[in-house]
């Protein structure tokens, strides 16, 4: 074996030796399950991945991956990863994080993490509730939310992750279901081969504060009329025989039914690279007449923000030349305190 070769993983040297402490039944399972079965196919040596939790549930995560990791302070994970990736860029760096610690005491931070496009990924765990501190409404949660925070229901408009992302102009914004293994590792996957910051959405059903937050879009009778899976340069259809699709009437997208009088040539082409389209379908979330998208919204290409940095200061070495710390501290205005 050469030198550059990595060694061949399988989902155990993933597992680390730590007992996992999430309710039984509790959709983190799952997540922590597809990832740990992705990463020995990804092709990176396993001391090359960083896991980089903040407060909640799902902070739990840099524990049960056996790979180096950190458990941060509340809503300061992608700020910490910043800094991770910026001092050694080779690393593979993922945040985990949850709708609270991500949007609410860390929304300013994920924002700014977003738009810079370093090249770390963002998987944020979202069942629109505080599960950790015991069922409080989140930033995700419904108008009308009956929590123990807001026991006549919530009046606040909830946060949508993929509108946010979009708004922050992220490169990369897709969407998973805890229960839609397969779609997941898909998704995991899509999200590591991304250059630049990737932002997946991963619905994730808190079965003791929110049980059935996403059932519509997991049970078998409802699901296949509540689930829109979008994949690229296919037309928007759903349906248990694909019978319905996505259309615009003029600029608003409209649910039509395929066959005499509409065909599938009128339905929307999903195109992941498309702004206004990626946009459309990150708003039909918590719209009851729509089914919700999943897969990827957004994907683009961009110069990430390490590479920026690093051409930045190539390019003041090459205009000012190298030079050293302690003359730069020496040089200008200085004074001598006797």
């Amino acid at each position: 074996m050469s030198e550059t070769a990595v060694k061949t993983y399988t989902r155990a040297d993933f597992s680390s030796d730590q007992s996992v402490r999430w309710c039984p039944g509790c959709g983190d399972y799952a997540v922590l399950a597809q990832t740990q079965k992705v990463f020995p196919d990804l092709g990176v040596a396993k001391e090359n991945f960083v896991f980089i939790s903040g407060i909640g549930c799902s902070s739990r995560f840099p524990y049960y991956m056996d790979t180096f990791g950190f458990h941060t302070i509340h809503g300061r994970a992608t700020a910490i990863a910043s800094g991770v990736k910026l001092s050694n860029p080779d690393l593979s760096v993922w945040v985990v994080t949850g709708d609270g610690d991500g949007l609410s005491i860390g929304g300013n931070h994920t924002i700014h993490l977003l738009r810079r496009n370093l090249d770390i990924n963002v998987m944020l765990f979202n069942n629109r509730i505080y599960g950790l501190t015991k069922g409080q409404y989140s930033p995700t949660s419904e108008v009308g939310k009956i929590t123990k925070s807001t026991p006549f229901g919530s009046l606040d408009r909830p946060f949508n992750p993929s509108t946010l992302a979009m708004g922050a102009n992220s490169t990369f914004v897709a969407r998973t279901i805890d229960k839609e293994t397969k779609h997941m590792q898909e998704m995991i996957k899509r999200a590591y081969g991304h250059k630049g910051t990737s932002f997946l959405e991963i619905y994730q059903n808190c079965n003791i504060f929110n049980d059935g937050a996403f059932a519509p879009l997991t049970d078998k009778d409802t699901k296949s009329d509540k689930v829109l899976r979008l994949e690229n340069g296919q037309p928007m259809t759903f349906g248990v025989e694909q019978t319905k699709g996505i259309r615009l009437d003029g600029n608003t997208p409209i649910v039509v039914d395929i066959g005499d009088k509409w065909s599938l040539d009128d339905v929307l082409v999903h195109d992941e690279s498309d702004y206004v389209i990626a946009s459309l379908l990150s708003n039909l979330t918590y719209q009851p007449d729509f089914p919700d998208p999943i897969g990827v919204i957004y994907a683009i290409d961009s110069p990430t923000y390490e590479d920026l940095m690093v051409d930045q200061i190539n390019a003041a070495i090459e205009m000012k030349g190298a030079e050293s710390v302690q003359n730069m501290l020496n040089t200008g205005d200085t004074w001598v305190v006797e």
